[in-house]
Order: C-alpha cells, then sequence, then structure tokens
C-alpha cells in the first residue's frame, strides 16, 4: 500500500497503531530522520503486520515506530488523549544534508508538492496476519514478532505485549508504577525509568508475591516467565485487584515512611551501612517478603523492628550467597522470596 492510503486510514480511525506506545519507544530524532531519508532515497522498509479487529480496523501488530514516525513528521500523529503531537523537525543526514530543519508543512523550510507526493506515493509491504484475532491470539504473535533481536528493553517489550492484548492491565501497572512511595523507595536512576523498570518491578512485586514455593522453582527464564504470566494478571477480576492493589500500596508506603530507599541496597554489617545502588535481590527479599505477610483484603499485618529484620535479612548468608551478579534470577528467587517471607512473617 501507499503510504497516502495509510495515512487516509489512519484519518478515518481504521488503522490503530497504539498511541500508548509512544511512553515505551525511544526512538530518537536521528533515527526518526533517517526513516524519512531512507524514503526519500528510495530504499524499502520492512513490511509492516496487521490484525484485523472484527470491526475491521487493522490493529498494528509490528510496525508501529515506523509509522508513528510517518505520521508525526506529517503533523497527523495523536497521543492518547487525542491531541495532536508535535510535528517532527528533521535533521541533516549524511546522504541529504538539506534535510536538516525541514517539516512537512509550513514556513520556508516545508516539504515542496513534489517532495510530498513522492513520500505519499511511497510503497510498504502490509501484512494481514490474522483475521478477527482474540486477544491473546494477537498477543502471542506480537510476541513473537518482537522478542527476537529488539533494540527494546525487557520490559518495554512487555509494555507493548499488555498495551496490544491486555490494555486495560498496562494502564493499572503504569498507574501503580507512579506510586509516589513506591518511586521514593526504590530510588532508581533515570536510564532505568526511562527504560519502563519501574514497571517490571510492578510486574515482578504482583506475580510474585503470593505464589506458592513450589511455582517459585519454575521461573527458568526471567524474561519469558514474566510475559507468560502477564494474562494471569490480566485475568484478575476487580475485587482481586483491589487486594493487590492494597497491598503493593501498604507495602511501600511502610517501607518508604520507616527506611526510604535504604530497604533495596547492599548492607554492610561492619559499617552498619546501606551501600551502593538499587538492588533487585534486596527488593525481592524485603518488598516481596512484607508483601506476603497481609490480610486476605491485602491489608500488612503489623511487622516490629522493620529495619532491624530489613539488615538481618540483608546478612543473612542465605541471601548473601544468592544475590550476586552471577546468581541467576532462576536460582536466586526460589531462596531468597521465601526467605523474606519467613523474616516478615511476625
Amino acid at each position: 500500500m501507499s503510504i497516502g492510503e495509510l495515512l487516509n486510514l489512519y484519518r478515518d480511525d481504521e488503522l490503530d497503531v497504539h498511541p500508548e506506545f509512544q511512553r515505551v519507544f525511544r526512538w530518537t530524532p536521528t533515527q526518526k530522520t533517517k526513516l524519512i531519508e531512507s524514503i526519500l532515497l528510495g530504499i524499502p522498509m520492512p513490511p509492516i503486520f496487521v490484525a484485523q479487529q472484527k470491526t475491521g480496523v487493522w490493529d498494528v501488530v509490528d510496525g508501529q515506530q515506523r509509522l508513528s514516525t510517518i505520521l508525526q513528521f506529517v503533523g497527523e500523529l495523536k497521543d492518547e488523549k487525542g491531541e495532536l503531537v508535535t510535528p517532527l523537525v528533521l535533521e541533516r543526514t549524511k546522504f541529504l544534508p538539506s534535510l536538516a530543519g525541514k517539516v512537512w508543512s509550513g514556513g520556508e523550510n516545508a516539504f515542496t508538492r513534489d517532495q510530498q507526493l513522492f513520500v505519499k506515493r511511497a510503497k510498504i509491504d502490509v501484512n494481514i496476519v490474522l483475521k478477527e484475532s482474540d486477544e491473546t491470539t494477537k498477543f502471542e504473535l506480537f510476541m513473537r514478532l518482537n522478542t527476537g533481536g529488539t533494540p527494546l528493553m525487557p520490559q518495554e517489550v512487555r509494555n507493548c505485549l499488555m498495551i496490544m492484548a491486555f490494555r486495560d492491565t498496562y494502564v493499572w501497572i503504569r498507574t501503580l508504577a507512579e506510586d509516589a512511595n513506591f518511586s521514593n523507595a526504590v530510588s532508581l536512576s533515570e536510564r532505568l525509568i526511562t527504560e519502563q523498570y519501574p514497571m517490571e518491578l510492578v510486574t515482578r512485586f504482583i506475580i510474585f508475591r503470593t505464589m506458592a514455593k513450589a511455582d517459585l522453582e519454575q521461573v527458568g527464564d526471567i524474561g519469558e516467565f514474566l510475559n507468560n504470566n502477564l494474562k494471569s494478571l490480566h485475568e484478575l477480576n476487580r475485587a482481586q485487584k483491589a487486594v493487590e492493589e492494597r497491598a503493593f500500596r501498604e507495602t511501600f508506603q511502610l517501607i518508604n515512611q520507616q527506611m526510604q530507599s535504604d530497604a533495596f541496597h547492599r548492607y554492610d554489617p561492619l559499617q552498619d551501612r546501606f551501600l551502593g545502588s538499587f538492588s533487585i535481590a534486596a527488593f525481592e527479599t524485603v518488598a516481596l517478603g512484607i508483601g506476603f505477610n497481609t490480610d486476605p483484603n491485602g491489608g500488612l499485618r503489623p511487622i516490629s523492628d522493620l529495619q532491624k529484620k530489613v539488615k538481618a535479612v540483608l546478612s543473612d548468608p542465605t541471601f548473601t550467597d544468592n544475590s550476586g551478579s552471577g546468581v541467576r534470577a532462576s536460582t536466586r528467587i526460589p531462596r531468597i522470596v521465601p526467605l523474606g517471607r519467613a523474616t516478615f512473617e511476625k
């Protein structure tokens, strides 16, 4: 199909490129400019894949970044609220340095009529891989198309999977990731925040919080395990989500109020100090240990001497032997999660 035809489909709400993806895609202006340059040079683009909804609308399963870039350049890309995104201004490129400062329309630096028509007439292969597919099938398809050799970080791919098949779950987890107590307690670097790591921590917390000990032994590859359990999060009913949300918020409220970010750092008993940067092992031990010990409604049970218990569990040989950088999650989690649960039981 021509780019012009795809633009018409988008204008008529017959093509869904999932505006939520703009939160997780990290294409720079330079990368976006190179895509437009490739179109102008006549370099074929990889095909896009769509799945047809029951309404007839095409659901873009693979190719969101490319289509979003084109839509942003022509000034028609809309965000989650339906508002237009600031149009793309091109940069200087190796083969077409004159693109510097160019825009689609308006002003002296706008594309000419000939250039606009050239872009609109450029062709993109469109594969309709599934017709009237259900959400689970689209989820599996998106995973196959996007988890091999993808430049995205694991949680960014996971976010896309949720947006594609479990949009309500994505919004729920994103809301929890923005909880102030949680953000202060984990105190992540800007890089990790940009790579959507807070959402991965929320996902880990909910998936592992009450998981049976025998199931913890089956973790295997952590990324694949989390992906495979996204459906279970989607299947939680309203009451179950309320329990998980209460357990999450009360856990991090307690940690933030009493320890701030110290709870998720390495502890040196000789110096009696918390050191280093965020530790995923400490998170899995402390947060999941506290979060496990709730009443049936998700309310925290009283925990006395929290700081003393955190120091004790982070000094425990089971933790120190299984929390090094060379220890796989499949080995670490079955050992330290039960340790945390036992430590904060009373």
